[in-house]
């Protein structure tokens, strides 16, 4: 559908060209839309220049905000050409042609007609006809609607080579002109340039154009493409010379003389794109960021602070939260206050948030602070939006994010706070710290003041991050860092066999006979064919507990024990198709009222994150298209544009779990998971679980996953650099 008129104004608008804005509608090819002519409508979409003279044809979509409203999100557009006399007389008077007046511009248009814009944009010359037009009004005449023609010219090359609307824009309003040159001289500058357009699109394109498989550029193009794939697939910061010659051909498409592999890589060197140290070879941003953490890592942790009187003061603590800390607790609580960076680590049950709640008050205490004033100054941070969550209502204080309080940027991919933009906080407690990868604890600091005091809590026992790095577990296993370690086991009744279990997975040894002795932890054996039989039985037993209570946790998507399955048989028994609920099928996955679901990523504008759970609580299938989702009170509306970022959430990836808590939790484990059985996986999946755990299938599939410890292998180098120091 399409929307005609005119451009009024801009509400927002970055660099890449993204605009928020209001049209004044003066046609339309959609019933939906034919209230809004002669009216105006809010526009979002990528433009490379808009201005009020023009006519404008906007292609696209009508959508939904929830805060603003119907909106008409533009997915491309084009200018129409003022073609009358009096609409080529209105535009060579807007004031975009210095010293053309309304005299002017009538003499011209009287003399040149319908034809006057390719008249003087092909034959200027024909304007000296014209009476009191001088040669300076025929120049600037020429030169200015030249110059406001090229830009569409360069939009349309960008697409005739093959790139879409929003990518052409991005592109156009990123170089301007110099367009033609970037692409001629090296089109794939544009992947360095530009975060989000992907090289394998930036490659089609090329060879289409003809550049050679083993050109210069294209293979340094592919060393970086490799080099962020092994990271992202792997988490490894560096690279092997040799893993890299041999995956080279591949992303090619043909041989290549290593010579020429040799060259490139001393060319991406001489570039700065990457670094060579020690026969490890680094993305820069990666070594650049290592060697900051270790930097500011190291300087912190050599400061102390003298305080007085501070046993009597966590004493006081004691009393007023009529709690007894044992020995490492009130050490990990003193040292938060007497060091500026400390390191708090322990397993489930070791008393952390309660520590977390303790360091707080203490910090008040200390410094005489009124609650006011202490959230002004201390900022608790968690990677995901329900570790966040957790962690504010266990300490009844608030938490974020931490891309939520480094105001993070989805259309530009930054962070606003950052080394030019600092947060004002003196004192950052970070939680479920396992979870941070290299790249986010660097962006971190650096939204930080170099003195901003720092505690980490985590469990390295637990997955890495996602992304590439294992701070977490480096900065631990250096030594060279404040570290208090957290024995004692305090979260769940003594004796609890879930607890023992997940021990038990961290040494690597399962003991059987934990299992079916008391409530808390069941071991259901059966076949791989009888997982899912018995996964529906529990869940009928507990088909009622809130749905942040009871959570299927499984290793894989695809399968016949997969996430996938689990979720369409539990949908299918628990949320029946039902005339009183209204559906929507997105591609092979049936929506429907009441189904749970997860969030699969951060938006921020919603205050929805990755790993938030809701439920589906409205269905809008009519012309106008909607789910909306009820994450704890907070309702999103999605439109077929986000549709892909939730999924059903009966069960969910164990990846997804991390940060969050549940009273109930199901694990199916089978031989057929194949790879993904692994020591860290498993024991992640198992400290998740508050009060019952039930583990179905196959127990020898548990102990050959706890004794898989595959998962540690990542290549970084920031535990050596806090050793031996930055090379």
């Amino acid at each position: 559908m399409y929307i005609k008129g005119s451009y009024s104004k801009s509400i927002f608008e970055n660099n890449t060209g993204y605009v928020i804005g209001i049209f004044k509608v003066s046609d339309t090819d959609s019933e939906n839309l034919s209230d809004y002519i002669g009216r105006s409508i809010t526009f979002t979409g990528y433009f490379h220049e808009l201005n009020n003279i023009d006519t404008y044809k906007f292609y696209g979509e009508l959508v939904e905000h929830e805060k603003y409203g119907e909106q008409f999100r533009v997915d491309s557009y084009e200018r129409c050409k003022p073609e009358e006399k009096d609409s080529i007389l209105e535009f060579l008077t807007s004031g975009l042609f210095k010293g053309i007046g309304e005299k002017k511009a009538k003499s011209i248009v009287d003399t040149l007609g319908k034809d006057t814009l390719n008249i003087i944009l092909n034959n200027p010359s024909n304007l000296v006809l014209i009476p009191k037009i001088t040669e300076k009004d025929i120049n600037i005449l020429h030169s200015k609607l030249k110059e406001y023609e090229s830009s569409y010219e360069t939009i349309m090359y960008l697409s005739d080579l093959g790139f879409n609307t929003r990518d052409s824009m991005i592109i156009y309003n990123y170089y301007k002109n110099k367009v033609k040159d970037i692409i001629e001289s090296d089109i794939y500058q544009i992947i360095l340039d530009i975060h989000d357009i992907s090289f394998k699109k930036i490659d089609m394109i090329a060879l289409n154009k003809g550049v050679e498989k083993d050109s210069l550029i294209r293979v340094k193009a592919s060393i970086i493409y490799i080099m962020n794939e092994i990271s992202n697939t792997y988490g490894h910061s560096y690279y092997l010379y040799n893993e890299l010659l041999s995956l080279i051909p591949r992303v090619l498409g043909c041989n290549i003389i290593e010579d020429n592999f040799l060259y490139a890589l001393d060319e991406l060197e001489k570039d700065s794109r990457i670094v060579i140290v020690d026969d490890k070879y680094y993305l820069k941003d990666m070594y650049m960021s290592e060697c900051f953490i270790v930097k500011r890592f190291r300087m912190l942790n050599s400061k102390e602070n003298k305080i007085k009187k501070i046993d009597d003061n966590i004493k006081e603590l004691e009393k007023f939260f009529n709690i007894k800390y044992n020995t490492d607790q009130l050490e990990a609580i003193k040292q938060s206050i007497l060091k500026d960076f400390l390191i708090i680590t322990g397993g489930p049950g070791t008393g952390k948030t309660t520590i977390i709640k303790a360091i707080l008050e203490l910090y008040r205490l200390i410094n005489k602070l009124s609650y006011g004033d202490l959230s002004e100054r201390v900022a608790l941070l968690a990677p995901t939006g329900r570790a966040a969550k957790r962690m504010s209502e266990a300490t009844l204080f608030p938490s974020s994010t931490i891309h939520r309080f480094l105001k993070w940027q989805k259309e530009q991919n930054r962070f606003q706070v950052n080394e030019y933009n600092k947060s004002k906080v003196e004192f950052v407690i970070i939680d479920e710290a396992s979870m941070i990868d290299t790249y986010l604890m660097n962006s971190l600091l650096k939204g930080l003041s170099a003195n901003c005091k720092i505690v980490i809590v985590g469990d390295d026992h637990q997955l890495p991050s996602v992304g590439p790095g294992d701070v977490l577990h480096d900065i631990i296993e250096s030594n060279m860092l404040n570290v208090v370690r957290l024995k004692d086991e305090y979260r769940q009744d003594e004796g609890s066999n879930i607890l023992n279990l997940a021990y038990d997975i961290r040494k690597k040894t399962i003991n059987e006979e934990i299992f079916n002795v008391k409530d808390d932890l069941t071991f259901i054996k059966c076949l791989d064919s009888e997982v899912i039989t018995n996964i529906i039985d529990i869940y009928n037993t507990y088909k009622d507990l809130d749905y942040h209570e009871f959570q299927i946790l499984a290793p894989m998507y695809k399968g016949l024990n997969g996430i996938d399955i689990i979720n369409s048989k539990i949908q299918e028994l628990f949320n029946k198709k039902s005339s009183s609920k209204k559906e929507y099928k997105v591609g092979e996955i049936t929506y429907r009222e009441g189904d749970k679901v997860i969030q699969l990523t951060n938006m921020p504008d919603e205050n929805v994150y990755n790993g938030d759970i809701g439920i589906i609580c409205e269905i809008v299938n009519s012309k106008k298209k909607e789910i909306h989702i009820d994450f704890d009170g907070n309702i999103v509306k999605y439109t077929p544009s986000n549709f892909n970022n939730f999924k059903l959430a009966y069960s969910i990836s164990i990846h997804k779990s991390q940060g969050s808590e549940f009273d109930v939790v199901i694990i199916p484990i089978v031989r057929g998971y194949n790879k993904m059985l692994y020591q860290k996986l498993i024991y992640t999946a198992v400290t998740r679980t508050k009060k019952r755990l039930f583990i179905i299938g196959d127990i020898n599939a548990l102990k050959y996953a706890s004794s898989n410890d595959r998962d540690d292998n990542r290549r970084t180098t920031i535990k050596d650099y806090l050793i031996n120091g930055i090379k």
